[in-house]
């Protein structure tokens, strides 16, 4: 679930054509999984500098696809929890 600062974002027209966008130029598939020789579908886009509410007013990190990577499930949890910390 996005944090409080970020829900109005991710439910806005830009965020969701971004998204849209990124998805289909991925094929639809987890990229860490492809880059292991796996195939599996994505599941969420993933920002990869994290929005905070200092940047993500900001396009070139919170639309910008040099910034984004879609990831299964697993993969998604393995990025965000994989420290022992959850961001």
């Amino acid at each position: 679930m996005a944090r409080d600062f970020a829900q109005s974002f991710y439910k806005g027209k830009q965020w969701q054509s971004c998204r849209k966008s990124y998805i289909s130029s991925v094929n639809g598939l987890c990229e860490n999984c492809l880059r292991k020789g796996k195939i599996k579908p994505g599941y969420i886009v993933h920002h990869k500098i994290l929005l905070t509410p200092e940047n993500i007013n900001d396009p070139y990190v919170s639309l910008n696809f040099n910034n984004l990577e879609y990831l299964c499930l697993e993969c998604h949890n393995q990025e965000h929890y994989s420290n022992g910390v959850i961001d």
